[in-house]
């Protein structure tokens, strides 16, 4: 399936910022009308919608683990542009404090809560757009359509730190492959897109310490939102397809006997940091 871009419309959740922003960006500028579905939007992505004053980017103020909220995202798109082609649920969290495995009971991931929070945005957002995305499609007849979901390096690693966060990106990548046969059934393409480390809004500021700038290279937003542009539009990158995106190098990611993460872009040099402040965590907030 190759899908052009000019004169479509995209719903991109997480674009007021970080890597979805980026995509935003890029996806106006190749003529595709453009949903920014986020809780707010940072200055920058406030200039973007100032920027196109022809109505072809709206913003609609959605917390994408609320089911409703995300419905009349979705619901405004179709409204304002009449149709629906391209859905990056983009939203995310890497595991903050007020949702972290090892802040038992004090964030808000408690037995009220009766959930994790990071596992509402990073898994059931972004496989609850995916179900809305395929209804749209398909009840708009338009023969294709495609979501592009945001998995990560941390899909084929283990952090004790993060561990929230590496189980929700181990998910997207096997649900993403789990859709490969919706292409060749619907011509609807479902893929992921795998960063190495980006500096985004996303990470919480301690954990800018885990990286050493002297031996590690962040992989840029533009790199990212690059990929995901060729695998919503290049025909050779079907259902299924997860790409991972490094500094210098961009390979798709094998369900089996994959070699993982290898190369510039994917190093964290002083994440030790990260597991040596687990400890302490367990002991204060575990067996009490």
């Amino acid at each position: 399936m190759a899908l052009t871009l000019q004169d479509r419309a995209a719903l991109v959740t997480g674009g007021g910022s970080g890597i979805c922003l980026e995509l935003t960006r890029k996806l106006l500028k190749a003529g595709c009308n453009v949903t920014i579905a986020d809780l707010a939007l940072r200055p920058e992505a406030k200039d973007v919608v100032a920027e196109w004053k022809e109505g072809r980017v709206i913003f609609v103020e959605t917390d994408v683990g609320e089911w409703k909220q995300l419905q009349a995202a979705f619901n405004k798109t179709m409204e304002v542009f009449g149709r629906l082609d391209i859905v990056v649920p983009g939203a995310g969290l890497f595991e903050p404090k007020w949702s972290s495995f090892w802040e038992f009971n004090t964030g808000k991931d408690t037995i009220d809560s009766s959930s994790f929070k990071v596992f509402d945005i990073n898994i059931n957002h972004p496989i609850r757009a995916t179900q809305l995305a395929i209804d749209y499609f398909m009840r708009q007849g338009l023969g294709s359509g495609s979501v592009c979901l945001i998995s990560s390096i941390a899909a084929q690693m283990t952090l004790l730190p993060v561990p929230l966060y590496c189980a929700s990106k181990h998910a997207i990548s096997a649900f993403t492959r789990s859709m490969a046969l919706l292409e060749p059934a619907k011509n609807i393409r479902i893929t992921a897109v795998a960063p190495g480390i980006v500096k985004t809004p996303l990470w919480p500021s301690k954990r800018l310490d885990w990286v050493d700038d002297s031996q590690d290279a962040w992989v840029t937003t533009s790199q990212v939102a690059d990929v995901m542009i060729d695998l919503i539009t290049k025909p050779e990158y079907v259902g299924g397809t997860v790409l991972e995106v490094g500094a210098y190098a961009v390979r798709s990611v094998e369900a089996l006997n994959d070699a993982g993460p290898q190369g510039v872009g994917f190093t964290i040099a002083k994440i030790a940091d990260g597991f040596n402040d687990v400890f302490p965590m367990l002991e204060k907030n575990f067996g009490k």
